[in-house]
């Protein structure tokens, strides 16, 4: 099998190849974003001082929006590709996304830790062996296995709940399962190389990571799910369907006892991270209900299909980006950990609200040029950028206060807001900005459900 083993390689490769070229292309991207975000403020002095404090910021988070913008648009156009599969896999809609939010929320906390041991000095970005990266690295994967598991059963229930026609508890987590390994097996080093290289090049971690690897979640998760498709159509209604389900289950109890019992990073990550993961893939499973039950109203226009997939992955970015930033600044002590906002967070309020103003409407752009370049008639212009932008207004409060408070109230309690933030804000963040979005979809456009 040496010609599998050069194929590996080469495919290898060429995905570092390519990764590398991503993070590099956000440096250079950045300074000219930097140059168009220095837009003159007369306000007060006050206001002028403050953004020219956190252009750099600004300049890192929007490069990295809009990058992330691009990825969660292809990522719809995979999604939108598999009406087939769907038909066939009854109730595989459900576990897709919670199976795209448990992706971002395990490798983003993984990034979010990367990014808060750089900034204390904890973990070299050399990528030398080390007890912190080996343990993160471990803990990744055995979170993985875990939360495909029960992510399969979760859908499996939810199906059954709500009295939806569906696939087997064996196919859901052969799907699941094989899905979490093909995307995790890309998702790890990227997470990795982007924490690195993106430090490497003066950016902090905390602007660049989190968003870029819930963009490559929503890239590698679909095709992941697709590829594991193949393989469960492949064996289904087989022995080695049942051997495969049971070899799973039998993984995932194993890697939940080794992370409890070793290391005492490995066992605080899995103590801290489970339960708010299993919290997370209810709240994504919920977001994929609440979108199905607005069908009707979505698919009478089709065009804002485009916006659902770039609305929600840039509302979970904005998110993520907070609670990284709010952890490390807990970490090294710039934000008190008070359960009123102090001038630290405060500080960071500020960024994600001028973030907020400038993607929003920038989503709305990209979704219309997005329906028309693929064929599909839109609503217009107007319409796709007041819709995204009133709905975003309206979800931007909202994803502050739980960042914030989930940080807050987790750092008293002694646990890691790294293990616990990203994951909770960004699930819970997935169902009320579907919520809003079809809102505003019936307001403006005026349809009823």
């Amino acid at each position: 099998m040496k010609w599998m083993e050069k194929i590996s390689k080469k495919t290898w490769k060429y995905i570092l190849v390519i990764l590398n070229w991503m993070v590099q292309l956000a440096v250079l991207v950045s300074k000219g974003s930097l140059k168009l975000l220095h837009v003159p403020f007369i306000l007060s002095g006050k206001v002028t001082n403050f953004f020219k404090d956190v252009s750099r910021v600004l300049g890192e988070t929007f490069t990295a929006l809009f990058i992330c913008a691009i990825g969660d648009l292809i990522a719809g156009i995979l999604l939108s590709g598999m009406t087939d599969t769907l038909s066939m896999l009854p109730g595989l809609l459900v576990l897709i996304p919670g199976a795209i939010g448990m992706r971002g929320n395990i490798f983003g906390a993984l990034g979010s830790r990367l990014g808060s041991n750089l900034h204390i000095g904890t973990l070299s970005p050399e990528l030398k062996k080390s007890p912190v990266l080996n343990q993160n690295i471990i803990s990744a994967m055995i979170l993985t296995i875990i939360m495909s598991i029960f992510l399969a059963f979760a859908s499996k229930g939810f199906c059954i709940l709500f009295g939806f026609e569906s696939i087997s508890i064996i196919d859901f987590t052969v799907i699941s399962v094989l899905g979490g390994i093909f995307s995790g097996a890309l998702l790890l080093p990227a997470t990795i190389l982007i924490s690195i290289k993106s430090y490497e090049n003066g950016w902090d971690p905390d602007n660049v990571t989190t968003p870029l690897i819930a963009a490559s979640g929503d890239l590698f998760t679909i095709p992941s799910i697709l590829l594991a498709v193949g393989i469960l159509l492949w064996i289904r209604n087989g022995v080695t369907e049942v051997i495969l389900f049971v070899i799973f289950i039998i993984m995932g109890v194993i890697g939940f006892v080794v992370g409890i019992k070793n290391g005492t990073d490995l066992k605080r990550i899995i103590k801290h991270s489970t339960p708010a993961l299993f919290l997370s893939s209810i709240f994504g499973t919920t977001a994929g209900i609440i979108l199905n039950s607005s069908f009707s109203t979505i698919l009478s226009n089709p065009s804002v299909l485009a916006l659902v997939p770039l609305f929600s992955g840039e509302s979970g970015d904005l998110v993520s980006i907070l609670g990284a930033r709010l952890s490390s600044g807990l970490h090294i002590g710039s934000i008190e950990s008070s359960m009123r906002p102090t001038e630290g967070a405060l500080r960071n309020f500020g960024i994600i609200i001028i973030l907020a103003i400038i993607i929003y409407p920038l989503i709305g752009v990209l979704a219309h040029f997005g329906s028309v370049s693929i064929g599909i008639p839109s609503v217009g212009l107007e319409k796709m950028v007041l819709i995204s932008t009133l709905a975003g207004f309206m979800l931007t409060p909202f994803m502050l206060m739980i960042a914030f408070y989930l940080n807050i109230i987790s750092y008293k309690k002694g646990l890691d807001p790294d293990n616990i933030v990203i994951p909770l804000s960004t699930s819970i963040t997935d169902p009320v900005a579907n919520t809003f979005l079809v809102l505003m979809v019936i307001l403006v456009l005026g349809t009823a459900i």
